[in-house]
């Protein structure tokens, strides 16, 4: 991949551009927090050719909303289980609404 490459998908929400520290960084928690909501399976990171995580903007949303369950008290597994369903319930309200908008 060249740097143009690496350009392009700054804008893609899936792309694994943040590395552990940066990650951990952005939502103020610590690598322990991040490996256990990856133990947990509410995220996977993807690897670096040197085996470093590496994270997406969209699993720090993931990440951030577990957090944010945790720091209000909610058990680890709890705050990644609900997450994960929260996540399963706006996929499925959107597919709904698609499928009323195209009369299927």
């Amino acid at each position: 991949m060249t740097a143009n490459d690496s350009f392009g998908r700054l804008d893609d929400d899936d792309y694994p551009a943040y590395t552990m520290g940066r990650a951990a960084e952005m939502l103020g928690t610590t690598h322990g927090f991040l490996r256990a909501i990856g133990e947990a399976r509410l995220i996977t990171p993807l690897r670096s050719e040197g085996g470093h995580r590496r994270y997406s903007r969209y699993q720090l949303r993931i990440a951030a909303r577990a957090r944010e369950l945790v720091d209000q008290g909610t058990p680890i597994e709890a705050a990644c289980r609900i997450v994960i369903l929260e996540d399963q319930l706006e996929e499925a309200q959107r597919i709904n609404a698609e499928h009323h908008r195209t009369g299927r």
